[in-house]
């Protein structure tokens, strides 16, 4: 939206979203957090909210008659927006901004993807090819994280208060745990991650907890004992000696902010159906983005069955206490940065929107 703004000062935005979005003047129909389903079971309980979305999206489409729909990932939810928009409103331009990741799970929704998509931008370098492979065109423009870090490295952003009172007052070694950024996960997650921890912290390091967006305080607090709960973890990363993460955009942030770590994620009845999800649904080797980036192991993927208290712990030691492996390791985190480049993902997706208009 700034960039888009930057180059259309009168650029007006009705959408779907949350707080950063309306700081910067979108109209918000739908906050994010009252979308935030995931998995079978959640939609299924919350099937009238999903309905009752979609015809609030579906009428402020017609209502609005917008020059362009930009699509971010869902696709569950956007792959029937989009197919709206373009049976009802065929001069609206599509642009689907950072498209699903179909190229680890559901490859059969590159088709209708393509579609009901005029522009298809993506933000690893590795999806053009993918998207090649099938016959279609995705650009890459650089990857958010990536220039996310990066401001934060450039401006070289100082602690904040809570943060260097932790620094100061324990001056302790620290482990970050940052459990996801959706209540489930977290609720599944974070008690394995603590118990783990707490057996290797001893009185030489201080638990650090990061609290996701939209999730209050308080429902952290049954969880912890005497660990901290921070937001805006960067600053807390960057000076701490290793981090379990669970697996999402957060392991791509941990690594490029330079932090060793472990990545983790339940995976409901994985004991069992582990074996027959996996080869039917994912088309890849890694799990983790800084894997899949990379092309190879660089850190530890403790999911499904392997996500258990002992792995943790016998991981976490090895990070904390094997010189050489975390240095290995930052090394890979490097080659990372490399391969992502330093491109402005906003400003390169604002360009082309811009230019096809």
């Amino acid at each position: 939206m700034k960039a888009l703004r930057a180059k259309d000062s009168q650029a007006l935005f009705v959408g779907f979203g949350g707080d950063k979005m309306r700081a910067e003047g979108c109209d918000i129909r739908i906050d994010y957090r009252e979308m935030a389903y995931m998995g079978f079971v959640a939609v299924i309980a919350n099937l009238h909210k999903v309905r009752r979305n979609m015809c609030i999206a579906k009428q402020s489409l017609l209502s609005e008659k917008p020059d362009i729909l930009i699509l971010i990932d869902y696709p569950s939810f956007n792959l029937r927006i989009a197919q709206f928009c373009r049976e009802h409103l065929p001069d609206t331009r599509i642009v689907y901004y950072i498209p699903p990741k179909i190229w680890a799970w559901k490859e059969w929704r590159v088709h209708q993807i393509a579609k009901y998509s005029d522009e298809i931008l993506g933000i690893f370098p590795f999806e053009p090819a993918f998207y090649a492979k099938h016959g279609y065109k995705c650009q890459y423009v650089g990857n958010p994280t990536v220039e996310c870090i990066n401001e934060f490295i450039t401006k070289n952003l100082e602690l904040t208060t809570q943060e260097n009172d932790l620094k100061i007052q324990n001056s302790k070694f620290i482990i970050v745990l940052l459990p996801g950024s959706r209540p489930s996960e977290i609720s599944r997650c974070l008690p394995i991650m603590l118990a783990a921890a707490r057996n290797v912290a001893n009185d030489k390091y201080q638990i650090v907890v990061g609290a996701a967006p939209g999730i209050e305080d308080d429902f952290y607090q049954p969880y912890l004992n005497n660990e901290i709960l921070i937001r805006n973890p960067y600053a807390t990363l960057a000076q701490a000696q290793a981090a379990i993460v669970n697996s999402g955009t957060a392991t791509l942030e941990t690594a490029l902010i330079g932090c060793p770590q472990t990545a983790v994620y339940h995976i409901t009845g994985s004991k069992y159906l582990e074996w027959l999800i996996k080869p039917i649904l994912f088309r890849i080797k890694h799990f983790t983005l800084v894997n899949i980036i990379a092309n190879q192991e660089v850190i530890q993927e403790l999911v499904g069955k392997r996500f258990t208290q002992i792995n943790i712990e016998n991981e976490l030691r090895r990070l904390l206490n094997d010189e050489p492996y975390r240095r290995h390791m930052q090394q890979q985190y490097a080659d990372i940065k490399t391969i992502l480049g330093d491109e402005s993902a906003a400003h390169n997706a604002a360009k082309t929107i811009f230019i096809k208009q």
